[in-house]
């Protein structure tokens, strides 16, 4: 057994951090698609002429299938049953194939007022193609988890969670920082197709890794072909960790903690125009702030955990930073773009703090064999809370209550004369939405905390100690 774990491929640091490199670029290629459209929502009003309910209905689909239809908690399943290399490729492909019908919906010439189920035609088919791109980044995302739990059990997970996030994210800083300008220079679709293509890229990425995934069990004879009764998933095990009240304040921290940022970004570009008066051509560059702070910083705060531990503590600390800025952005009075710049910064702290400390804090409540359906349970409720409802419920807000005036621009295209409707919103209300989520994440990391004092389950204690431990025994 000795001779097997040393031959193991994990072993090899060059080795772990590839597998990671590569699962991380198609999480930054997923990342980019997703966010996309986030700095899109002036031009989509414009050019294709959908209100914010119907762009918020949009955004929100993302979790539709997740949701409804439960295929988070299936694909979880899947990837504990057949492995990461068979859920990894499905992901890929409903991501491609999703994203593909998304640029198709969202293209010039496929608009019209044609209606299916009392929504516009384009709307819908974009939504649907967003919903089945939605279940493959959810499954890509649970998938790419549990790999860096397994390469990296007993070393760096944190560091390694965290620099994932932070590669991953660098897709959200291009969507963010790019998208509006190329929108601007070509039409809406024309970002979108730039991450279907990007996903193409993604589905080879992975397949390379398939292959390292085969060497690494090729290198543990011991465990290659057969699992244990003790290894093996079963439906029953859902049961098990639906009974953990631990698992329960982390999915639901999860799910308030994202509340309050990813639908927060799919109107903050807007906000930087509406608020405070940002062009458009360049207000999607201060949301981008965001994403390429927590590159840097994610992976730092990973790796305290890993050396110092004090897990539930950073989430503390992350979810208390979400909020302030939030309050920030929230006050009417302050309404000069700094303020908005200085929001970013810090919220890029709070952005970092969490997820370096959330995710890798799972395997300590999880058994292993149980990791891809637990992940698939809290990504379950981010999706219903924070994909879905929360930027659908802020699209019919800003519809209902926010809209302070309207105004009508003519401009001469080609000898014809098109007017183009600018709303106006103030998203004071939103905002508000927004504290409230922070303020209760805060809470549920109380929670937690106290939890992990109760059942000693070692969020506060470093990662690595068990590497220590083992190297001694």
């Amino acid at each position: 057994m000795v001779e097997a774990v040393r031959k193991s491929l994990r072993e090899s640091a060059g080795a772990r951090w590839a597998a990671m490199a590569v699962v991380s670029f198609t999480m930054l290629c997923g990342y980019f698609v997703a966010d996309v459209a986030s700095p899109l929502k002036p031009l989509i009003e414009q050019q294709l002429h959908w209100n914010s309910a119907e762009y918020g209905l949009y955004t929100s689909a993302y979790g539709w299938f997740n949701v409804f239809l439960g295929m988070l908690v299936i694909g979880g399943i899947i990837l504990d049953k057949k492995g990461p290399r068979f859920a990894g490729v499905l992901a890929m492909l409903l991501m491609l194939g999703g994203a593909a019908l998304n640029w198709y919906a969202m293209t010039p010439a496929f608009q019209s007022d044609q209606e299916l189920l009392g929504t516009k035609l384009p709307v819908l088919a974009a939504a649907v193609g967003y919903a089945f791109f939605g279940v493959g980044l959810e499954l890509c995302g649970i998938t790419a988890t549990k790999v860096i739990a397994k390469w990296f059990k007993g070393y760096e997970m944190a560091l390694a969670m965290g620099l994932q996030v932070a590669v991953a994210r660098i897709g959200t800083g291009l969507a963010l920082g790019t998208s509006g300008t190329l929108g601007k220079a070509v039409n809406v679709s024309t970002p979108v197709l730039l991450g279907v293509l990007l996903l193409g890229l993604g589905l080879v990425a992975f397949l390379v890794y398939c292959t390292m995934d085969r060497k690494l069990a090729a290198s543990e004879p011991e465990t290659k072909g057969k699992a244990s009764d003790e290894e093996a998933f079963r439906i029953s095990d859902i049961g098990r960790i639906l009974s953990n009240k631990g698992f329960w304040y982390i999915a639901i921290l999860c799910a308030l903690f994202y509340s309050a940022v990813f639908p927060f970004l799919k109107y903050a570009t807007d906000l930087m125009v509406q608020k405070y008066h940002v062009s458009e051509d360049t207000a999607g560059l201060i949301p981008a702030m965001l994403p390429f702070g927590t590159m840097l910083l994610t992976p730092v705060f990973g790796r305290i955990y890993d050396k110092k531990g004090r897990g539930a503590t950073i989430m503390i600390i992350g979810s208390a930073l979400i909020m302030l800025v939030h309050v920030m952005l929230t006050i009417p009075a302050f309404d000069h773009w700094l303020v908005a710049v200085a929001g970013m910064l810090i919220l890029g702290v709070g952005f970092s703090l969490v997820p370096s400390a959330m995710w890798p804090s799972v395997p300590k409540l999880i058994p292993e064999r149980q990791l891809g359906t637990a992940y698939a349970l809290i990504f379950f409720l981010q999706n219903l809370i924070a994909l879905m409802g929360t930027p659908f419920l802020v699209g019919w807000v800003l519809d209902r209550y926010c809209i302070t005036g309207r105004d009508t621009i003519s401009e001469t295209v080609n000898g014809v004369v098109q007017k183009t409707e600018i709303v106006h919103y103030d998203y004071t209300l939103p905002m508000t939405i927004f504290v409230g989520f922070g303020l209760l994440a805060i809470v549920f990391a109380f929670l937690l905390k106290a939890e992990d004092k109760k059942k000693n389950y070692g969020l506060e204690n470093p990662i690595q100690v068990a590497k220590k431990e083992a190297a001694s025994a």
